[in-house]
């Protein structure tokens, strides 16, 4: 069996800081026992929990929505490769989504850039007279409709 880490193990080992560390536990994202001397110890499993937050948050994810999907792992074993795989397919469609969006974006961009209008609101091409702008704020084109 594994000794448990100490907050500056996990964050040397995740290359998380410590405070994002205390604050995810704060929030209930990962866990951490507690010692006579009241410090924090973390299971060895708690470094696969720091590097699924970390890449769910790069992708876009919300904490909420990280903390919800956590929340559906196991608590009385470590995750398997299974439990894994189950998790990521929630968010399959929501990321082939944001691929979408963003190849929408580069594509798009590459485009307007060109142009060298530099002017949403006078943009002959995706914008004309600012037709948008009556449908509000945001980049209207590039939200799914």
């Amino acid at each position: 069996m594994h000794e448990a880490m100490t907050i500056g193990d996990l964050a040397a080992r995740s290359g998380v800081a410590p405070s994002a560390l205390r604050y995810y536990e704060r929030l209930g994202l990962i866990r951490a026992s507690r010692t006579g001397g009241n410090q924090r110890r973390y299971e060895r499993a708690e470094l696969r929990r720091v590097a699924f937050i970390r890449i769910s948050q790069q992708v876009g994810v919300s904490l909420e929505e990280i903390k919800a999907a956590l929340d559906e792992l196991p608590e009385s074993r470590t995750p398997t490769r299974a439990d894994w795989t189950r998790l990521s397919h929630v968010w399959r469609s929501r990321l082939d989504e944001k691929i979408d969006a963003l190849t929408r974006l580069r594509d798009d961009l590459t485009g307007c850039i060109g142009c060298g209008c530099l002017s949403l609101q006078r943009c002959n091409l995706y914008n004309p007279g600012d037709v948008l702008a009556a449908e509000g704020p945001g980049a209207r084109l590039m939200q799914p409709r």
